[in-house]
C-alpha cells in the first residue's frame, strides 16, 4: 500500500508550483490542469518508486510537461488533417418521410416498435428478434404484422391530412 500521508504532504507542497509551470507552458489553465491532475494520478501510481526518488516533484514536472506536450501535438495533427482533408461532411437532416415515419414509430406501442426495428432497420431474422426481446416467435410475426398495418394507417392519415391542407 502507498505511504497516504507521504503522497499527500508531497501534492500539497507541490501542486501549485506545479500547475503554474504548466500553465506557463500551455497558455491555457483548464489543460494546465489536466495535464498535472494526470501526473499527479501517474505519480500515486507509482508512488513506492517516485516517492523514493531525490526529486519527485522533477518526475511529476517532467511528465506533466510530456502530457500538456502530447496533447498540442494531437490537436496540431487534428488540425493539419482538418487543412489536408477539409471538414467532415455534415450529415444531411432527415428528409420528410423519415420525420413522418419515425413520428409514426413513437405512436406504436413499444413492443411493436421494437420489433420492427429489429427486423426491419437492423436486418435480424425474426428468430433472433424472439431471442432479443425474449417473445415466442409467433409473438413477433404478430407483432411486426400489426405494426405494419398499423404503420400504414398512421401514415395515411398524414397523407390525407397533407392533401386537406393543400
Amino acid at each position: 500500500m502507498p505511504d497516504v500521508d507521504g503522497f499527500d504532504e508531497f501534492y500539497r507542497g507541490s501542486r501549485q508550483r506545479l500547475l503554474g509551470v504548466v500553465y506557463v507552458l500551455t497558455g491555457n489553465l483548464a489543460e494546465a490542469q489536466d495535464a498535472v491532475q494526470e501526473a499527479y494520478i501517474r505519480a500515486w501510481q507509482r508512488w513506492s518508486t517516485v516517492g523514493g526518488y531525490d526529486d519527485p516533484e522533477a518526475w511529476v514536472r517532467v511528465v506533466a510537461s510530456r502530457i500538456a506536450v502530447s496533447r498540442w501535438r494531437s490537436l496540431r495533427s487534428r488540425a493539419r488533417a482538418y487543412l489536408r482533408h477539409g471538414a467532415e461532411e455534415s450529415i444531411p437532416a432527415p428528409g420528410t418521410d423519415t420525420v413522418e415515419v419515425v413520428a409514426a414509430l413513437r405512436r406504436l406501442p413499444e413492443e411493436q416498435r421494437t420489433a420492427i426495428a429489429l427486423y426491419y432497420l437492423l436486418g435480424m431474422p425474426v428468430a433472433e428478434v424472439a431471442r432479443q426481446t425474449e417473445a415466442p416467435v409467433g409473438t413477433v410475426k404478430a407483432r411486426l404484422s400489426r405494426g405494419r398495418a398499423a404503420l400504414a394507417g398512421l401514415l395515411a392519415v398524414v397523407d390525407l391530412e397533407e392533401a386537406a391542407d393543400a
